[in-house]
This record gives structure tokens, sequence and C-alpha cells, in this order.
């Protein structure tokens, strides 16, 4: 069904567990594609910190999960694909944008719709003074360094996309958390990963509140978009599906463990 809403609806900062958080844009993708709600950008935390996995990875192989149990480190697999993420509570903001397919603003191209929904971040972070620019499939660097991951899935005639914006990073705990074969080579990965990563704090020389990257995400989406995005909630319906998805598939060990 095409959706009948012609502005978009934002979703502004909130904080959610890792399940309610993948179930949230799940129930907002099922609703849009039903006709029921508008087009979507939704921005969010993490609480608590979380991992969440790729949908063809294996957790087991991918996560210390002890480690994240002792941490109170929640773990989700995601209905996109990709790597291993750790979402620093204190670190971290997360996008997701849920439109349809038929939005012409939205290339059909898998590789361009990523360069254009990307283009958003790298036009909020240059409002917060940061030059970054794509660096294909799916990455936001600066400088050569990486400062946002994206993740994309297609279904019901909708397109998700989610991706993060590294505010402040742990290296340090992200490697406690995700799998590593020794403490040699843990070490190497860390000073590896400290040349490759950067934060918005190292790029300010200053931790911006998130509520400040919130808004200039918000200010890239318009800008680079064109779209007339207005503020909104989620709908009862909505966190209806939610609850429930995140009983009955994200917090279950059945759909965690699937592979």
């Amino acid at each position: 069904m095409v959706n009948i809403f012609s502005k978009w609806r934002l979703l502004e900062l909130d904080k959610k567990n890792a399940a309610m958080n993948m179930a949230i844009d799940e129930a907002i993708l099922i609703n849009c594609s039903e006709g029921k709600s508008p087009n979507t950008i939704r921005l969010y935390e993490w609480l608590p910190s979380a991992v969440s996995i790729g949908y063809f990875q294996n957790p087991r192989a991918e996560v210390d999960l002890e480690k994240c149990k002792e941490e109170g480190v929640d773990v989700v697999r995601r209905i996109t694909g990709g790597g291993a993420v750790f979402h620093d509570s204190m670190g971290e903001v997360t996008y997701s944008l849920i439109a349809s397919e038929e939005e012409r603003i939205i290339p059909k191209d898998i590789l361009r719709s990523y360069q254009m929904i990307c283009g958003c971040i790298i036009e909020g972070l240059l409002s917060l003074g940061v030059e970054a620019s794509f660096q294909p499939v799916n990455d936001i660097v600066v400088a050569g360094k990486k400062i946002s991951g994206n993740a994309q899935t297609r279904r019901l005639g909708m397109v998700l996309q989610h991706g993060t914006i590294l505010v402040d990073a742990d290296l340090d705990k992200m490697f406690q958390l995700l799998k590593v074969s020794d403490e040699k080579i843990r070490d190497k990965m860390i000073s590896s990963a400290e040349k490759r990563v950067t934060t918005l704090n190292k790029e300010l020389s200053k931790k911006p509140s998130h509520e400040k990257v919130a808004e200039a995400l918000e200010k890239g989406f318009k800008k680079t978009i064109g779209i007339k995005l207005a503020k909104g909630k989620i709908t009862d319906e909505e966190l209806r599906l939610a609850e429930e998805l995140s009983k009955e598939k994200y917090a279950n060990e059945d759909w965690t463990f699937r592979r």
C-alpha cells in the first residue's frame, strides 16, 4: 500500500533498551507499509549499552556473551546486515529512516541510497563544525577515520536504514565485549581502531550533548532531503506492536541465537 502521508514525522531523541529499539524500528516499518504511519526519522539512544549483531551473524562467534552479562550489556540481533556494533549509552546517537520505496527521493540503487541518506548525516555533522564524507559501501568518515556506520534492509515495500554517530568511544570496553582470540591481538586491534575510528569528542575537542547532535541530524535531514519534517510521537498501535515484537522476537533467545 502506498503511504498516504506527505509530511515526514520526526521522533525526537529517546532512550530504550536494545530489544525495544529494534522493535520500534520494525513496528514503524510495518505500519508505514500499511499506510497507517508517515515516513519517519527516528533519533534514539541505548539504555543500557548494547551490542547489536547483523542479521546473518552468529552471536556466539562475535560476542563475549559472559562479559556482556557481567557488564549488564544487552545483546540483540538486527534485521539489517553488517557486523557486530557496540552501542555505548554514553557515547552514541543512533538514527533510523523508514520510508516507502516509492518515494522518489530514495534511490532504488542500494549504493546510491546509502550515499543519499548518509549525506543527511554528513550535512548534520557539518552544522556541528565537522567535515565528513561518504565512504562506500556504508560508512561516513572524517579524514579517513570512521565516525558513523550504517545498515539497511528493504522489505514490505519499505526502506529501513539505521546508523550510529560516535559522540565518544570506549574502545577498550568495546574489545572486551566483542570476541577477540587472545590478549595480544586485542591490544593490536585497539591500537589499530584508534587510528581508524574517530568521534565528535576528538574532532571538536569537546563532547557535545546528545541533544545537540540530535538537533544537528534533524537539520541535516531537512536540508538534504528537502522534506517537511514534523515532530510527532509513536502511535498507540506502533507501541503495541513494538512491545509485542520486543517480547516475542528481539528479547527472545530463539531470535538472538538463530544462527
